[in-house]
């Protein structure tokens, strides 16, 4: 994400914070503005809405914003629709993952803008390896697991678009830190010749600078961690207007996601992460542990 522009996310931060420090519902907001509550929410989440620069200065109006407020309101919302004409001329606009849209939940391409965005990412995997290191094969048998009757053509577009997030991998901007459960070593979703490779992979890219691959392993004591299940820390970079870009954890379940952004509730997620350093093999020993366990399901 490009340091000289506004993101609507951090646009949306910066009204929903005039809302309430103006202690203003959004229900009273959709009514001033003469949109609907949801509107007012979406806009506040950085997700595209339809409202127009009148219902913009509508709302400024219920916030008493001051001159300087409101005049950097309107001037950060002139960058978000900017940035939009220009995404559109680039073709940007839609995002890498729509030819796929068929092969994925809902929720999901809000979870891929936030993935493209992100320069740091931290993961606190249970079960599975996380999306963005799974080898081809690996990917295959999760996609079977997850849909058994799904087509050889369907499986394979899962596979080119898990081959396209991981392009991401290549950006030396972007760091990726991952805590492991040993037990996601364990557990076979696949074939022991797959999770060998899988194994040996997860060794070789926990070499590179920008991703750090750590594994909690079962014999450790009580850890905050252990109640805290799978998710994901993404975060941005400070962007050059001041403004800042939320962070964002992500929960995933089994029908559907969460997206949390509460400050109380980021930070609860940050102990957890502390806690589970506190507990992780070091870099080294976490490798030497992976390329054991490719053995041992290659035996």
């Amino acid at each position: 994400m490009a340091g000289s522009t506004v993101s609507r996310r951090a646009f949306g931060n910066f009204l929903r914070t005039m809302r309430e420090g103006a202690n203003k519902t959004a229900l009273a907001a959709g009514l001033h503005a003469e949109t609907s509550r949801m509107t007012i929410v979406r806009l506040e989440d950085g997700l595209v809405t339809k409202i127009t620069t009148m219902q913009l200065k509508s709302l400024l109006d219920l916030y008493e914003a001051d001159e300087a407020s409101r005049a950097e309101a309107l001037n950060l919302w002139s960058e978000v629709k900017e940035q939009v004409k220009v995404d559109k001329l680039q073709g940007n606009s839609k995002g890498f993952w729509q030819p796929y849209a068929d092969q994925y939940a809902s929720h999901f391409p809000h979870y891929l803008r936030l993935e493209s965005a992100a320069d740091h990412m931290t993961t606190h995997q249970l079960v599975l390896i996380h999306g963005l290191l799974q080898t081809s094969d690996y990917r295959r048998a999760v996609a079977r697991l997850d849909a058994p009757g799904l087509s050889r053509v369907d499986t394979e577009r899962r596979i080119e678009l898990t081959a396209r997030r991981q392009t991401r991998l290549e950006d030396p901007g972007f760091r990726m830190e991952v805590l492991l459960s040993e037990a996601v070593l364990w557990h076979r979703p696949a074939e022991p010749d797959v999770m060998a490779d899988q194994m040996r992979w997860l060794a070789e890219i926990g070499d590179r600078e920008n991703i750090s691959i750590r594994v909690v392993p079962f014999g450790v004591g009580p850890h905050r961690g252990l109640v805290m299940q799978s998710f994901t820390l993404l975060e941005f970079n400070t962007l050059q207007n001041r403004l800042t870009e939320p962070p964002v954890v992500y929960l995933e379940g089994a029908v559907g996601a969460l997206y949390l952004d509460r400050a109380d509730v980021i930070e609860r997620y940050r102990e957890a992460i502390t806690a589970l350093r506190a507990v992780a093999l070091s870099e080294a020993d976490t490798r030497s542990l992976v390329l054991r366990m490719a053995k041992e399901h290659a035996a």
